[in-house]
């Protein structure tokens, strides 16, 4: 599992996006980017994140950066998870888990007590020349949109 932090290059990748077109990051320079990953669509944590980073979405906008959500769902279920919540960003899938493991936001975490494989809630902010400028490796859903955000402010 990869150990990302703040200097390092952010792992280039290729994702089908909820729309059904490819995003790549690299193509993304220039602009910070918020790349947040999480387990599964239309779940209580899950959404929570979703709707909390829709929410600040006009300021992350006013600040020239952008948000992308992934995680191994397909993208019919990401349109699906997007449109009834409203959201305003880009949900990339990754159904291999390959950018995920590259994030280090796949593997063994502890889930009611048991050890079980799966995404780990992470989030990394990247600034506009493509390196992690802050990393969350392990999120707890309350405050979190509010704590990436006060990070991004320090890139602008």
């Amino acid at each position: 599992m990869a150990t990302l932090k703040a200097g390092d290059l952010a792992p280039d990748f290729a994702l089908l996006a909820d729309d059904g077109t490819t995003v790549q990051l690299s193509a993304l320079r220039g602009k910070p980017v918020i790349l947040y990953f999480y387990p599964r669509d239309d779940t209580p944590g899950c959404t929570t994140e979703a709707c909390d980073f829709r929410d600040r979405h006009e300021s992350v906008q006013s600040q020239g950066a952008r948000v992308l959500g992934v995680s191994p769902d397909a993208q019919k279920a990401h349109l699906r998870f997007k449109t009834k919540y409203g959201l305003p960003f880009t949900l990339l899938s990754d159904p291999e888990r390959t950018t995920l493991a590259a994030y280090g936001a796949f593997g063994k975490k502890m889930m009611y007590g048991k050890e079980v494989e799966g995404v780990i809630r992470s989030t990394y902010l990247i600034d506009a020349t493509g390196k992690i400028a802050a990393a969350w490796p392990k999120v707890s859903v309350k405050g979190h949109a509010d704590a990436v955000l006060a990070e991004l402010a320090k890139l602008v």
